[in-house]
């Protein structure tokens, strides 16, 4: 090969090593610019991600002290529920005593038992037959020294005796409240443990023991339970005459 032909040789392979070396630094350099983008949109986003972090945990604070405001509102309202439930007990224990003492509820403890009996002697000549037999009037009067002796609940063959109960002579019985009862008549009564000296001590009772047990023979007996039972007032209550009172107006300060 000549000079010539070895020079166009030499000149070829570098103009193509040239080319190739020109064309890796193009790649190299269209790599690195692609890549430049991407490290700049990581960096950018992370400011974003960041705050938002920071926000969810306020919120997570916030929901918290929320939630302990809560729990403190519900601590309140259960003490003012406990306050509610003491008035409401209280009332509860008035309104049973107002039941108690209306009668309308049973009642059961110590107390005396007085039976009264017509008398079994002959009428004399010229005497009066209801003078010998057991009247509304002689009823009234043991229920009325029971209650001086301290009786806190009274009943008559069974029938509780109330305020508002009337005790009256019809025919041949006696009628309390709604009831016509029979003789014997027996006076049931709860009260203190000395209600039978209490009632035997009253100069009243006395009195009744001598004009219409010792007088005419009517018969009375005596007995003290350790347990005597004083059922309900089993009628209807009417208030014909009554009405609520109205409250007066507020005056103002």
């Amino acid at each position: 090969m000549n000079a010539t032909g070895r020079i166009r040789s030499v000149a070829g392979w570098q103009i193509t090593l040239g080319i190739a070396l020109l064309a890796l630094g193009f790649l190299i350099a269209a790599q690195l610019r692609s890549e430049a983008p991407r490290v700049s949109y990581a960096t950018n986003e992370r400011v974003p991600l960041v705050e938002t972090a920071h926000g969810l945990q306020t919120q997570q604070e916030a929901l918290k002290q929320r939630l302990l405001d809560l729990r403190a509102e519900i601590q309140a309202a259960e003490s003012q529920g406990q306050g509610s439930a003491a008035v409401v007990q209280d009332l509860d224990d008035r309104l049973r005593q107002a039941r108690v003492e209306a009668g309308l509820t049973a009642l059961q403890g110590p107390g005396l038992v007085l039976q009264l009996r017509e008398s079994t002697n002959t009428v004399p000549p010229g005497g009066n037959p209801t003078d010998y037999l057991v009247s509304a009037r002689d009823i009234r009067t043991v229920v009325e020294e029971l209650w001086l002796a301290g009786a806190e609940a009274v009943a008559v063959n069974g029938e509780r005796v109330t305020s508002a109960t009337a005790i009256i002579d019809i025919g041949g019985s006696v009628l309390l409240n709604a009831a016509y009862l029979s003789p014997p008549y027996q006076v049931s009564a709860i009260g203190p443990p000395d209600l039978f000296d209490q009632v035997n001590g009253s100069a009243s009772f006395q009195d009744f023991i001598r004009t219409r047990i010792e007088a005419f023979g009517l018969q009375v007996g005596f007995a003290e339970p350790t347990d005597v039972l004083i059922p309900a007032y089993a009628g209807t209550i009417n208030l014909r005459y009554s009405r609520p009172v109205a409250p007066p107006p507020s005056v103002g300060p």
